[in-house]
């Protein structure tokens, strides 16, 4: 009996040990795979920052250098990786395409924004970028929120990533316009955010993303911040310091409504009536602090970079757009605009060290498109430049269709540099679309400030190897683009007398910093030709993504570490 008794307690050792041994190394398995995943996630950033600001030239990196703190764009250009011969691949260089180029991967052939607004061919209407009836302002009454990403065709990286972590990594876009909020985000983003002035002066949404604005929003637009950039703007430093800049005082800027001339100091508090209140701080500085200032609660708000699944921030500067659209490419007003935002980066960089911890996160900055100098102002150093009159063409095709076709109706739109025309008429008319197209394009080369044209044909036929045209095809979308091209000559803008523009194929607007900086990325620099389509396959890498649905940029693997 004690025999039996023993070999049953024996068994049930035996047993208890085996079943110990196995829980145990099922444990042991769950907590390799767990600090498996644990560092394998760590490996990546926990918060990705795209900045794009609106408007900067290439050379502004450059040209103001010597005048840069040590802790914004040097900070990156020293640390990071700066690609110098960086280029829009298309055309046109607007800002709804520039930004969503950035983060699809694609150009506006593929995504679909061909412009900021565009002649909608099956409503015959024009249409914004992002304007969407079908949604609800967030924040305001003002129609100014009724926007959504509806019209982009394609995924951002943005997308991909929310795809990719089961939407445990979270997406926020902000910038002083709507547009270059909502593009850059995406259609999968937990929430956009742009300013809306006039006489509130607070940041807003739209239904599209959430039905009220959350707690950190509310203070935010509550704690007087935008009031308190209304006053007086004067230049960083001494003025005299501003040599890479031309004279204050000249003939090419617009300045404020209530002030005579365009020239430093500029007292917000007492102009901001005559220029739509709380919207003057969008053609200054302070746009560019404001917007740091809001991405920086954002980034507590949200609590972006704090857990394990990647974040994104889209950040976009638009107050430079505004003020060399304003004052000009090489106005004293544009120099203090970037030796400010050169402040805000560092402060932004700051936060993210403090915040998320040095080492993980990833910043990357690039531009929408660059600017061209003032025409007035090449014209008067003999390059030669000028201005082309959009309504004045329009006028004398219409002229030219009524003297050689008995109508004036075949046109639909002239808008974007393109001629759309109405099919309908061309129907009832008997008029072949082909034939109009020649006929067109040979009028219009005739016509002084057009450098060349294309057609529709030539757009889905042809297969386009010198760069211009190679632009422009790329920004053709055949469902949405007009059915004959027009290209103006070099440095000719159909724009005012004064200020800044863009939108051509020439390396005014197509050339744009490119820097990437943080986790992943090497140090070093490199002029080899990139190219902005580049940049959402680079960061789709990086994070060990799907890339965007209709990417067709490259990685740029140079810039890349790796742990192979």
């Amino acid at each position: 009996m004690k025999k039996m008794l023993y070999s049953l307690f024996g068994a049930f050792l035996i047993m208890s040990c085996s079943t110990s041994q196995e829980t145990v190394a099922t444990q042991t398995e769950a907590t390799v795979k767990k600090d498996s995943v644990e560092q394998v996630n760590s490996q990546k950033p926990k918060l990705v920052v795209g900045i794009v600001v609106d408007q900067m030239r290439a050379d502004y990196i450059s040209r103001f250098w010597e005048k840069y703190g040590e802790n914004g764009f040097k900070r990156m250009i020293n640390n990071g990786y700066h690609l110098k011969n960086n280029h829009f691949n298309y055309v046109p260089t607007y800002t709804g395409p520039g930004h969503a180029s950035v983060y699809t991967g694609t150009t506006p052939r593929n995504h679909g924004i061909i412009a900021n607004n565009w002649f909608d061919k099956e409503i015959a209407e024009k249409v914004y970028c992002v304007g969407d009836n079908s949604v609800k302002a967030v924040g305001t009454n003002s129609k100014a929120g009724k926007m959504s990403p509806s019209r982009m065709k394609t995924t951002t990286f943005g997308d991909q990533n929310r795809l990719h972590t089961q939407f445990r990594g979270k997406t926020i876009g902000i910038a002083i316009k709507d547009r270059g909020a909502i593009l850059p985000a995406g259609h999968t983003a937990n929430a956009a955010y742009w300013f809306h002035g006039k006489d509130e002066g607070k940041f807003i949404s739209s239904s599209f993303y959430q039905e009220n604005l959350p707690n950190w929003v509310e203070n935010f637009n509550q704690s007087g911040k935008a009031a308190s950039y209304l006053k007086e703007w004067n230049t960083l430093y001494p003025i005299e310091t501003y040599t890479e800049s031309g004279k204050d005082k000249n003939t090419y800027e617009f300045g404020f409504d209530g002030k005579k001339d365009a020239t430093f100091p500029y007292n917000l508090a007492e102009l901001k009536n005559q220029n739509d209140n709380f919207d003057i701080l969008k053609a200054t500085a302070y746009g560019n602090d404001l917007t740091t200032d809001f991405a920086i609660a954002a980034i507590k708000g949200e609590s972006l970079g704090k857990d394990n699944f990647t974040d994104v921030l889209t950040l976009s500067y638009s107050s430079t757009d505004y003020v060399g659209h304003n004052f000009g490419v090489n106005s004293k007003e544009v120099q203090d605009t970037y030796l400010r935002l050169d402040q805000d980066i560092a402060r932004l960089l700051d936060t993210l060290d403090q915040e998320v911890g040095k080492g993980n996160y990833t910043v990357f900055l690039t531009a929408d498109h660059g600017g061209i100098n003032v025409p007035n102002y090449l014209k008067e150093h003999k390059i030669p430049a000028g201005y082309f009159s959009s309504s004045t063409l329009r006028k004398d095709l219409k002229e030219f269709l009524g003297n050689n076709y008995a109508a004036t109706n075949l046109i639909a739109n002239v808008s974007n540099n393109q001629v759309f025309f109405d099919y309908n008429a061309l129907e009832e008319k008997n008029i072949n679309a082909k034939d109009l197209e020649t006929e067109i394009a040979n009028f219009l080369l005739q016509q002084d400030g057009i450098y060349q044209v294309y057609t529709r044909s030539n757009m889905l036929n042809a297969g386009f190897t010198e760069k211009r045209a190679k632009l422009i095809q790329k920004g053709f979308n055949q469902k949405r683009s007009g059915d004959v091209i027009y290209v103006l000559d070099p440095a000719y803008v159909s724009y005012p007398s004064k200020g800044s523009t863009h939108g051509s194929a020439l390396n005014y607007d197509t050339h744009v910093p490119l820097i990437f900086y943080g986790n992943g990325i090497k140090h070093g620099k490199t002029y080899k030709e990139t190219h902005i389509t580049d940049i959402a396959p680079t960061v789709s890498a990086l994070l060990d993504i799907a890339f965007p649905n209709n990417a067709t940029g490259d990685v740029l693997y140079e810039i890349l570490k790796t742990t192979d």
